[in-house]
Formats: structure tokens, C-alpha cells, sequence
């Protein structure tokens, strides 16, 4: 009689008791501020000050918070002098929207 498939133990995260990765990525994303600033961040790096202005001068506390948990997911890296920039991986989220983008901008312009 074969022995049953092995299961990882995932560990679980906020919003998922399975510890699904996808549930980690949307509670992550859906915390104030956090998509509007990668968003933001998707031309360029920009400076503390300009990102802040981007995103309609949001609380200091709050994007600190944010740019943090975004650096800790790999997504955002901090570089001296330029400032707060997408990694690879932040870059391949933000290209992910892209068709969500287009099709808001189609959205927006219905009659």
C-alpha cells in the first residue's frame, strides 16, 4: 500500500490560517498605502519626501510603516542618494497590474 503524499506544514499568516502565499501577498497589499506606493515607485526611485508628496502627503508614521514592510517583503530596497526604488520582484508585481491598469483606464472612460 503507498504511503500517503507528504504535506508541508505552511505557516500561517494574517488574513489565512493555511499560510497560503497568496493570502500573505493580499494582506499585504490591501494595508493602507502599500499598492499606491509601490504604484508610485513604478517610474523610478523617489526620495522619502517626494514619495510622500506622490501619495498625497500620507502620514510620515504610516508610509514609514509601509516603505518598511514592502523592504521586508523584498519588493522595495532603499538606495542611498536615490532614494526608494522596486526591486526585481517589486517590478514584476507592478508589471502584473499592468492589464488591471489598462482595463481601468477603459473603465473610467465608459458612457
Amino acid at each position: 500500500m503507498p504511503k500517503p503524499a507528504a504535506r508541508t506544514k505552511r505557516r500561517a499568516v494574517r488574513g489565512s490560517r493555511t499560510g497560503r502565499p497568496i493570502m500573505a501577498l493580499l494582506d499585504l497589499l490591501g494595508r493602507r498605502w502599500t499598492l499606491r506606493i509601490a504604484w508610485e515607485l513604478r517610474d523610478g526611485p523617489l526620495t522619502s519626501r517626494a514619495l510622500r508628496t506622490a501619495c498625497d502627503d500620507a502620514s510620515p508614521t504610516v508610509m514609514q510603516a509601509r516603505l518598511s514592510e514592502l523592504r521586508e517583503a523584498g519588493l522595495v530596497e532603499l538606495l542611498s542618494g536615490d532614494g526608494y526604488h522596486l526591486t526585481p520582484l517589486g517590478r514584476e508585481l507592478m508589471d502584473s497590474f499592468l492589464p488591471l491598469h489598462h482595463f481601468a483606464e477603459r473603465w473610467s472612460r465608459r458612457g
